[in-house]
């Protein structure tokens, strides 16, 4: 039997496509369960890898301490966990709560991660079970058919089975839609003229060329406006649009959400939709962007980069797609330097740094001590090449707790 303890915080669902959801309800009790359960499994495969996010949702009755149990049907094999004790037994696995997630209340749910290898065939697992109980109230038994694979390159991943002590803030639910709680929190509905004011700002640091700024009342995500970036290709066509909120009753710990909509496909070179000023890094900023055609965060004191641009590191993060509105959510821990990232609800793998360095992830990342004291928030376009974008942003909040899409 091999036993995989929780990391500090999910490095959990990569490689940007293939999402096939095993859906089985759960139970409840202090360490019951009840009926309307449900265990949401969403694998993503590539050849010869996977890993998957395990949701646990125990319907009407709360628990306080959960087991969850499923069958492989193929030649899984697990190699690695977070946010739970995962022990595996032939094609039978078994899930433990870690310390710090056991209880969950009647309609929430809490995650967790699996990653291992895998065959030509990866059928999708069966015989779902909380605390001993089938969820749905049925037996075990196949629930969807297995998962087609992806063309996404085989990434290494470095597991880790260290123990955690100190788990940074982890939801262990979904977190509540609107803005419950922020300090930050604008569709831009009271934008009355052409360009961003009163709350926000224009902004061009260091100097300005073609970007700009505008509200748009012809592409918004919710209500009738939306700030339209027209971002320019090199670093001087640049123009960011910043929040003149008083943000320091956020906290250490950051929750940002914001809905992006953009034309043109992230590029190989490196650009930054996002970025937050470091008081504890020079006044330096945290820009979050893309290269090489997935999502990274990056640091302007050091160029460090999340997840590494190596093959690999690249694809553990994922596209950001165009045409569309996208959420965007993060959250950033000052107090013990860590950062997670969502895609539209989904845990990104590659934009996690839990604290444990990992080769391709967050090892370039942990080269020094990271502990960040972030003082505002700027969204926009910055473009260190030639690429050019058109950018809509909307719904943007900023809290000490996960807002949610």
């Amino acid at each position: 039997m091999r036993i995989f303890r929780a990391r500090l915080a999910p490095a959990a669902a990569a490689v940007a496509t293939l999402a096939a959801a095993v859906v089985t309800p759960l139970v409840a009790g202090p360490a019951a369960a009840a009926q309307g359960c449900q265990v949401d499994y969403r694998p993503n495969v590539w050849p010869g890898g996977f890993t998957a996010t395990v949701r646990v949702a125990p319907g009407d009755t709360p628990v306080n301490g959960w087991t969850v149990t499923w069958t492989y049907l193929g030649d899984q094999r697990i190699t690695g966990a977070w946010n739970a004790v995962v022990s595996q037994s032939g094609a039978t696995v078994t899930a433990r709560n870690a310390a710090w997630n056991g209880g969950v209340p009647a309609g929430g749910a809490t995650e967790f991660g699996v990653q291992g290898t895998v065959g030509p065939a990866a059928p999708a697992p069966t015989g779902f079970a909380l605390n001993g109980v089938p969820c749905n109230g049925t037996p075990p038994g196949p629930t969807t058919a297995p998962p087609s694979p992806t063309n996404s390159p085989s990434p290494t991943i470095s597991p880790s089975a260290t123990p955690t002590t100190s788990p940074s803030p982890s939801p262990t639910g979904p977190p509540p839609a609107g803005c419950a709680g922020a300090v930050l929190c604008d569709g831009f509905e009271n934008q009355t003229g052409s360009v961003p004011s009163g709350d926000w700002a224009v902004v061009h640091p260091d100097c300005a060329g073609t970007g700009a700024a505008a509200v748009d009342t012809a592409t918004a995500h919710g209500g009738g406006r939306s700030v339209r970036i027209d971002g320019g290709g090199g670093y001087c066509n640049h123009v960011f649009v910043r929040a003149n909120r008083d943000l320091s009753g956020v906290g250490t710990v950051r929750y940002g959400r914001l809905w992006v909509r953009h034309t043109t496909a992230l590029p190989a070179d490196h650009v930054t939709f996002l970025a937050m000023t470091d008081a504890a890094d020079g006044n330096r900023d945290l820009r979050m962007g893309g290269q090489n055609g997935s999502l990274q965060w990056n640091r302007a004191s050091d160029d460090a980069t999340l997840p590494e641009q190596s093959p690999a590191g690249v694809a553990l993060s994922v596209p950001l797609p165009t045409g569309r509105w996208s959420c965007v959510e993060f959250m950033v821990d000052g107090s013990t330097g860590q950062l997670r990232t969502w895609l539209d609800g989904a845990a990104v793998a590659g934009l996690t740094a839990d604290g444990v360095p990992t080769h391709d992830v967050d090892g370039q990342w942990y080269g020094r001590t990271w502990r960040p004291r972030l003082t505002d928030l700027k969204i926009g376009w910055e473009s260190y090449g030639g690429a050019a974008d058109t950018l809509w942003f909307d719904d943007v909040a900023l809290g000490a707790s996960r807002i949610g899409c």
